[in-house]
């Protein structure tokens, strides 16, 4: 059996994966925040992470998959700086927040079924695990690693003695590099919010009462208490965009970790940016954002940008254009249609798999397996299609078992070709067409072969082949 190595941003190395318990992998991933629509860049990350849970599934791993909605406050910047993203979102359309949060909620998760992307096992919303955060808050308040100033309650990073671990940063290096917005209510520019009252934001319509004044909880807290509410104070692996390594996920782990006196997660794994040709990230704050829609209007299939995806290595950059897109999009036709006529000469006998088939499949599961290397296992099924070594009951067997990872639709797309075919050569004769292919058959029962063979040349120069057969002449489009 091939071994699962991933790399983890913890340790900065590829490990072989052995989940907290056996059979069972606890897996989160953090969330969108709903203030706007997922832009193309955002949803390369999410197709990272269902190639990860589909792999998982392919080594026979059962997968608890836990993935957060931010539906209340997430500030501009990952810091403690900037305006609020949901209050903008208010401001922008007139709206209430949990209006727009569910608008896009739903908006989001139509971009994931139309990319192929699975439904984690639980979804879970900021705004119903208010709770679970303020007593994560109020244990690290008791623990002394939180303190309250001006209404807001901060955790103190000088008591986190590894802090920055993460990124492989000490506090000292974090604070020489800072450019921080000073904030008076800080012991320390480092420190970060736990609980905002209305001295930070006093329009926010969103609200909850706690032991130290009504306000909301800063979006760090957020994904702590509710991964650790579904997986335990302990769990497998923590998965998010590179841009959340130096603050999102640093600051987790500080909180998660002096709350409970535990590991938090073993492997952090980090999806690489979309970037345009300028080599410039992709982002919202650009304004004119790509969204998947604009994709589509465009003219393309939404899972020619899941083939795009799976073209360079998760960890990597990935860079964007139309030009590129749309190479993966023909890349995809043709696969499809290579895909399509080996079905088509498929041997209704069933075929038991050989050891070729077995040899096939441990070199896809080689490659996925060695830290979910999608263009080598999409090199592999490009080769395996060609192969002389199989029949194509096999291929076909094998496409079925690759696409359970690459999540391409392969066989379905195929069928639809198969049954577009059909379709087309089984749409009604048009009479006088059959009235051109009556007279061509009384012209050969007469032994009339030159205007026989005029009237096939003009039954095909209007769209139409006929075939003869033992059971009589054949009529179907071209």
């Amino acid at each position: 059996m091939s071994e699962f190595k991933l790399y983890n941003t913890l340790s900065k190395s590829v490990e072989p994966f052995t989940p907290i318990k056996k059979g069972e992998v606890s897996l989160y991933c953090c969330g969108p925040t709903v203030y706007n629509f997922a832009h193309i860049g955002n949803l390369r990350t999410y197709i990272f992470e269902d190639i990860l849970v589909r792999s998982l599934k392919f080594f026979g791993y059962k997968v608890n998959h836990v993935m957060n909605v931010t539906d209340v406050g997430h500030l501009v910047s990952d810091a403690d700086e900037g305006e609020d993203k949901m209050l903008l979102a208010t401001q922008r359309e007139g709206k209430k927040s949990q209006d727009i949060a569910e608008f896009y909620t739903e908006a989001f998760f139509k971009d994931c079924k139309e990319l192929n992307i699975s439904t984690p096992s639980i979804v879970c919303k900021a705004t119903e695990h208010i709770q679970e955060m303020i007593d994560l808050i109020q244990k690290l308040i008791d623990n002394g690693f939180a303190y309250q100033s001006n209404g807001n309650v901060y955790f103190d990073v000088e008591k986190n003695q590894d802090y920055g671990k993460l990124a492989g940063l000490s506090l000292e290096s974090l604070k020489s590099g800072a450019r921080i917005e000073i904030d008076g209510s800080k012991r320390n520019p480092q420190d970060f919010a736990l609980w905002f009252t209305k001295s930070k934001f006093e329009n926010q319509d969103l609200q909850w009462n706690s032991p130290w004044g009504r306000g909301y909880p800063g979006w760090h807290i957020e994904c702590s208490a509710m991964s650790i509410k579904y997986l335990g104070e302990t769990f497998d692996i923590h998965c998010g965009g590179i841009d959340h390594i130096p603050v999102h996920h640093t600051n987790e782990i500080a909180q998660s970790e002096c709350a409970t006196g535990k590991k938090f997660a073993n492997f952090w794994l980090h999806g690489g940016f979309l970037v345009e040709a300028s080599h410039q990230k992709m982002s919202k704050s650009k304004g004119d954002f790509l969204t998947l829609e604009r994709v589509k209007k465009e003219g393309f299939e939404p899972l020619a940008y899941r083939y795009l995806c799976l073209t360079a290595h998760y960890k990597g950059e990935l860079t964007w254009s139309w030009d590129a897109l749309k190479g993966s999009e023909n890349a995809l036709r043709n696969l499809v249609q290579k895909i399509t006529v080996i079905l088509g000469e498929v041997d209704s006998k069933s075929v038991s798999s050989s050891a070729k088939y077995n040899d096939w499949l441990n070199n896809f599961k080689a490659k996925i397996g060695s830290d979910l290397n999608a263009p080598q296992a999409l090199a592999t099924l490009h080769e395996m299609l060609s192969a002389k070594d199989l029949v194509n009951n096999e291929k076909i067997k094998l496409v079925e078992r690759y696409d359970e990872v690459l999540g391409l639709k392969l066989i379905e797309q195929a069928n639809n070709e198969i049954a577009k075919k059909h379709e087309k050569e089984n749409v009604e004769i048009p009479s006088e067409i059959k009235i051109l292919a009556q007279n061509r058959e009384t012209a050969r029962s007469n032994r009339n072969f030159p205007e026989a063979d005029a009237l096939r040349k003009e039954i095909e120069s209007k769209g139409y082949i006929l075939k003869d057969t033992p059971s009589g002449p054949e009529l179907k489009r071209k």
